[in-house]
Parts: C-alpha cells; structure tokens; sequence
C-alpha cells in the first residue's frame, strides 16, 4: 500500500486524522497507551469490532489498523433503518460491554474524560453514536474512536447510544417512524432486565443533558472543541432533544416496561 498520507473526513474533536495504507495516523496523548492496552484486550476477548491499536509512530501519532467502510453518519443513516440493524448494534453494544468487564487496567492508567459517569464499573467507549460506527457492505458494524475511553457504567454508554441510534430527537427531519418501538427493539437487544430498564429511562434524559451542560461549560470557558462546537449550534441540538426525551417519558416507558 502507498505510504501517502490520507486525511480522512470527520472528526468534531480530533483533528488531523489520516490514512497511511492499512492504518490510521491520529494525535496520541496521556491516554493512548491506556486506550491501546483496552483495545488489545478487547480483541483477545473476541470483541473484533473495534480497530487493533498498532502503536506509536515516528512523529509520536498512535497507529490503528484501517477499517474499510463508510462512515454511516452522515450519509448512510438508511442503514439503520431496519429493526435487523438496531438489534446487531443493541448486541454489538451488549457482546463489547461483556468482554470489557474482565478488563483489568495497567498501573497508572491516564483516560480522557470529557464527562464524568454516574459510576465507575468499567471501561465504556462514552460516544457509541453513528458518527462513530463503520458499515461495510457485508452489513458488519466497526466502532472507532476510542479516544475517550473510561471508567464508567454500562447504562450510562446505552442511554447515549439510544439518543443516536434511535434517535432520541426533536428534528424531524432526523427522527425515524415509530421512535419509542426502536428503543425496545435496541433494548431488547441488548437484553436489559426491568430494573435496569427503569435505571436507563431516569438516564435518558440525563445523559442527553450532560452534553448541553458540557457545550455550554465550554462557551462560558473558552474550552475547545466545546466553545466551537456551541458557536455551530451544537448545545441548541442538544438542549431541544433533552427536551424531548423529558417530555415524552411515558412514550419510552410504555415501551419498554409494557405498561
């Protein structure tokens, strides 16, 4: 493969990514070694939908291996049109949770935390969303960056992913059909029993709030990417479709705890 460098496109938070043959070049930092060292473990637990970490290269950048595909957000949102799709991604989710519990960080693990959890019981991806998902054409899913890799609980990461793989929002010009019967089919999926199912609908809206109050943390503070992200109208997204998982609560419990 040529050695040319690719930037690749994407990439709210992490600049300057690229493709060199069959890896991937992004910036390290504190975490890569930690975020490596899970990655690892994960493929030797038989998770396999995530990139191999593959070091550091010459000019300091961490090296993953290149997952071909498309990215499914923004341009191929129809493949999660199907309930056969949510459920692959509900279990895909639940399969990468399992193999990450046994998960046993090195000494002095250093994580990028962006936001703290609501607990700590392992290793969460913190941003399971389409914009972070590959599809290939042989319908297999790779999730990918895994910069912010950190402690924290399995509800937590489903309640963001269900904001994004449903989703959760007050766009209608993103919602899909029927909203509140594609967070059972996600759930089921991922085969919660009914006191979690409770636990995730008081996250639901909760999760969806943490990104606003980060965003606007950000603008008040000048903190980047956040500010910029607020100036682009991200925190208005974000605050409306809070708004809109609040406001219709009893939709998304009648749906998962056939009330």
């Amino acid at each position: 493969m040529s050695d040319r460098e690719e930037r690749l496109p994407g990439g709210n938070v992490t600049a300057g990514v690229v493709r060199i043959g069959n890896t991937v070049r992004r910036p390290a930092g504190p975490h890569t070694p930690a975020v490596h060292a899970f990655l690892e473990h994960l493929h030797e637990a038989g998770f396999t939908w995530a990139p191999r970490p593959l070091g550091v290269d010459e000019l300091g950048r961490e090296v993953l291996s290149y997952i071909p595909g498309s990215p499914v957000h923004p341009d191929r949102l129809d493949l999660l049109d199907s309930d056969q799709s949510l459920s692959e991604i509900g279990r895909l989710i639940r399969a990468f949770h399992d193999a990450a519990a046994e998960f046993v960080p090195p000494p002095n693990a250093c994580w990028q935390v962006a936001i703290p959890d609501v607990g700590a019981d392992l290793i969460v991806h913190h941003d399971i969303a389409p914009w972070n998902l590959i599809g290939s054409g042989d319908r297999s899913w790779t999730l990918i960056d895994w910069d912010f890799a950190a402690p924290g609980t399995r509800l937590w990461d489903l309640a963001y992913a269900a904001h994004g793989f449903v989703p959760l929002t007050a766009d209608p010009s993103a919602t899909r059909p029927n909203p509140a019967r594609r967070l059972r089919v996600l759930v089921d999926a991922y085969d919660l029993d009914e006191g979690q199912r409770h636990r995730l609908l008081d996250l639901l809206p909760q999760r969806t709030r943490a990104m606003y109050d980060l965003l606007a943390h950000g603008a008040d503070t000048g903190t980047e990417p956040w500010a910029t992200l607020w100036r682009e109208g991200h925190g208005r997204t974000w605050g409306a479709n809070t708004d809109y998982i609040a406001d219709n609560a009893a939709w998304w419990r009648a749906a998962l705890l056939d009330e």
